[in-house]
């Protein structure tokens, strides 16, 4: 099983890299970060995935450029993978996209996911000028066209909202995965469509559910389930026995929320009372203590 640290809320930006090479050290796969462009001044869209529709972040809560930081982290690493989880890819033109994914994946020597959703907050879409209620049409055409980018080849794209006709470098040396989030069921088909997926955290029932209707969706665009990658949080305590499980759906990615944060899915407290979790000490005392309890115990 390969293990995915998400940093999506940690406050502290500048220990970052060192978290990046801690979590190498410790075995994790991968790394990911969140994203948002702009934090809207005032939102009356309420967060889809609360009880209270209320998001649980400040509105001061950093989101560094995924691809700035990941090329960065690339330089303090050697073999941990970066995705977004997620990227509002349909809030920036595609060229703008394109370019700094293949940037951060020459620079990392392709250790890129491309993590992407169409995102929930409408008050961001409309601070930058741009039709909420078109964007998952954008998103889907935003990644044709960055595909076509990607392979640093001459591009011809002629298409309902985006012309372009030139080439793209550098290029990564390899195809970038593109994984899409969401649990609405035109987030689910872009999923199926694409190379991953990147769910909200489920238990296992809520998996096989889940991706059972995925494989359908795959099976009917004629694509093989092969290759495709399921980024999953378990919304359960992760033993062999649920391991076990998840490699019968073919779930080989799991998503570690960062393991200081109190977490509705994960009982255990990987911090003691009274650490302050702002420490980069005691967030590198839960990650060794998750590493100890879980990555080391399960094949």
């Amino acid at each position: 099983m390969k293990f995915w640290l998400s940093l999506v809320s940690v406050r502290e930006t500048a220990q970052l890299p060192e978290l990046a090479r801690f979590a190498e050290e410790l075995g994790f796969h991968g790394l990911m970060v969140g994203d948002h462009l702009l934090w809207p001044a005032e939102i009356e869209t309420p967060y889809p995935y609360s009880p209270d529709g209320k998001i649980f972040v400040p509105p001061d809560t950093p989101w560094p450029d995924p691809w700035v930081l990941f090329a960065h982290l690339g330089a303090v690493t050697t073999k941990l993978r970066f995705a977004s989880n997620i990227y509002l890819a349909a809030l920036r033109d595609p060229l703008t996209v394109a370019k700094s994914v293949s940037t951060a994946a020459a620079l990392t020597q392709d250790r890129i996911v491309l993590g992407v959703s169409a995102g929930w907050l409408k008050e961001e879409y409309e601070q930058i000028g741009i039709d909420f209620g078109t964007r998952g049409y954008r998103l889907d055409e935003t990644l044709t066209l960055v595909r076509k980018l990607l392979t640093g080849r001459m591009v011809r794209h002629e298409g309902p909202l985006f012309s372009v006709e030139g080439m793209m470098c550098p290029a990564p040396a390899k195809p970038v995965p593109i994984w899409c989030g969401g649990a609405a069921s035109p987030a689910m088909r872009r999923a199926a469509q694409n190379d991953g997926w990147l769910p909200l955290p489920m238990t296992l029932a809520q998996s096989k559910t889940a991706l059972g209707a995925i494989h359908v969706m795959r099976r009917d665009a004629g694509l093989s389930q092969a290759g495709f990658s399921v980024g999953l949080p378990l919304a359960e305590p992760v033993t062999q026995a649920a391991v076990d499980a998840l490699r019968e759906l073919s779930v080989e990615d799991l998503v570690v929320i960062a393991p200081w944060l109190p977490s509705p899915w994960d009982i255990t407290a990987w911090l003691d009372p009274g650490d302050d979790m702002s420490r980069l000490d005691m967030k590198k005392k839960a990650l060794e203590r998750y590493a100890d309890a879980v990555m080391r115990k399960v094949r």
